[in-house]
């Protein structure tokens, strides 16, 4: 039975260190978003609606710009990440603009997503096969999932990167471990965030880019989740970032969820820095058709 499937897109980070807001910097040929390929991927990949959360003061900007080329072609809603939108009792910083965390962005989506759903970011580029990959399982299955790049074509020759390196047993992920990574000869030498002791991986070990498949079991455990993560953190609002791997890597600790793990074929491009920029337009160049590139991936005008 083919299912109804959604794509989440979390869109409420600031890009600070981009220096601006990073989701709608011209990337394609024809001054298309990386979030452009995103949609156009899903939508080929039998994704059936968007959900864009962002923050509320955004939205006017990115129904003019996303909204404007998306909207024909597959329906879309919009949902906001502010602050304010605690658990009773608690309280935020009024000085604080930084978003806290993915896993609160998932929870305000709650009232928009009643079927499986994928969850991208705004600012990285995944690649057709990722969400072929994605939508053939969340379509039959009722586990959640996690898109698996090759940690080798994820690195930077800038140095080295924060990756989430997936553990798996059987194809299913056991632990995700948050590490600091960087090329060493024909391995990755990995060195875990937590302060556990380094370890080396080969170059095509699984690594998680937060391209999660999840049904909405989630937002009940996110609900009780997200309390008790506010009681742990009372002396640390300003800085606390309530993170969807946590949550995750919590609930298959417990035995409440299995999430499998999906190879993928396509190679993750990503920007963190304003001088990521010219390397990725190149790299979309590159999968563009064009009268050079008839094998191009992407027509030359996205949405025409």
């Amino acid at each position: 039975m083919n299912k109804d499937i959604t794509l989440v897109v979390l869109a409420a980070g600031m890009g600070s260190r981009f220096g601006g807001l990073k989701q709608v910097e011209p990337m394609g040929p024809n001054g298309e978003f990386i979030l452009d390929y995103s949609v156009y991927d899903a939508i080929q990949a039998g994704f059936n609606k968007i959900v864009f959360i962002i923050k509320e003061e955004n939205y006017e900007i990115f129904k003019d710009t996303i909204g404007a080329r998306v909207e024909p072609h597959i329906k879309v809603e919009y949902c906001f990440q502010n602050n304010d939108i605690l658990p009773e009792g608690f309280d935020y910083p009024k000085d604080r603009v930084k978003p806290y965390g993915t896993a609160q962005a998932i929870l305000c989506a709650k009232d928009k997503v009643h079927e499986n759903f994928a969850i991208i970011s705004a600012d990285d580029f995944f690649g057709q096969d990722a969400f072929r990959q994605a939508a053939k399982f969340l379509k039959k299955e009722s586990d959640f999932c996690v898109v698996g790049y090759k940690i080798g074509e994820t690195l930077s020759e800038q140095g080295s990167v924060k990756r989430g390196v997936c553990i798996e047993k059987d194809g299913y992920l056991t632990n995700v471990i948050e590490s600091k990574v960087e090329k060493n000869g024909d391995k990755v030498h990995c060195e875990p965030l937590n302060g556990e002791e380094p370890f080396d991986v080969p170059l095509d070990q699984p690594v998680s880019m937060l391209m999660f498949g999840l049904t909405p079991i989630i937002f009940d455990e996110l609900e009780k989740e997200i309390i008790t993560f506010f009681e742990n953190n009372t002396e640390n609002m300003d800085d606390c970032e309530f993170l969807l791997p946590d949550v995750l890597d919590e609930m298959i600790q417990n035995g409440k969820v299995k999430i499998k793990v999906l190879p993928t074929t396509s190679k993750w491009i990503g920007v963190t820095y304003k001088e990521d920029t010219p390397l990725v337009k190149e790299s979309i160049k590159r999968l563009v058709k064009t009268k050079e590139n008839p094998q191009g991936e992407y027509p030359n005008h996205l949405w025409n």
